[in-house]
């Protein structure tokens, strides 16, 4: 049985998130996100123009790999530590909008739904989409197949 875990993360997310912009027409970055920071933490927003399908991609990873979750918990996950000048930095949680709106923009997209604890999980179709994805990529890699 193959698993998130058996492929590099980077490799996972820039292929999924290539495959969100070409199949999922409802997975679309909204005309606020061009001037958006990620969260209080950081100082500038995200230079990658891309960075909404790699925000998805990722948070499909993480869905995978930790289960059900909510906007909170992806906060923390996504947060940083916030630089105060000659204060001590304090850690701020990720931005929970661009989080919400993604899980909304997949939900839509059939591959999470919202379970009855107000969490978010992956659908079949989800899994079988990361799966498929997971499976193509050790493809590529002949040193990854040894473990099928």
């Amino acid at each position: 049985m193959t698993s998130v875990h058996q492929v590099p993360a980077y490799d996972l997310i820039v292929t999924v998130s290539e495959k969100l912009k070409e199949k999922y027409p409802q997975v679309k970055p909204p005309e606020w996100s061009k001037y958006v920071k990620t969260g209080a933490g950081k100082e500038k927003p995200p230079v990658n123009p891309d960075w909404w399908y790699i925000r998805a991609a990722s948070l499909l990873r993480k869905l995978a790999i930790h289960g059900p979750m909510g906007v909170g918990k992806a906060r923390k996950m996504y947060g940083n530590r916030k630089r105060n000048g000659t204060k001590p930095e304090h850690f701020h949680q990720g931005s929970g909008k661009i989080i919400r709106t993604i899980f909304q923009q997949l939900e839509k997209a059939n591959l999470v739904k919202l379970s009855a604890r107000n969490v978010r999980e992956l659908t079949p179709e989800g899994w079988s989409f990361l799966m498929k994805t997971v499976n193509g990529i050790k493809q590529r890699y002949p040193e990854l197949r040894k473990y099928h």
